[in-house]
């Protein structure tokens, strides 16, 4: 059998991909906070994207409005 006959599983979890793939601009984080996230399970990462598509939906609802405080 030959190295590329192994048929392997499916890809590791990769967290930072799944969080870019969702829109998150974890590029701009420094290389701690990117290791923060790197290391989050994929609950974690679900329940963050999960977050950022009710905000992003809740902006939408109220981008554009001008709070006037007295």
């Amino acid at each position: 059998m030959n190295s590329h006959d192994v048929q392997t599983g499916p890809a590791p979890f990769d967290p930072l991909t799944a969080l870019r793939e969702a829109g998150h601009p974890v590029d701009m984080l420094n290389e701690r906070q990117r290791q923060v996230f790197a290391e989050l399970s994929r609950p974690e990462v679900e329940l963050l994207n999960s977050i950022k598509t009710r905000l992003d939906e809740a902006a939408g609802e109220v981008e554009g409005q001008e709070l006037k405080l007295v």
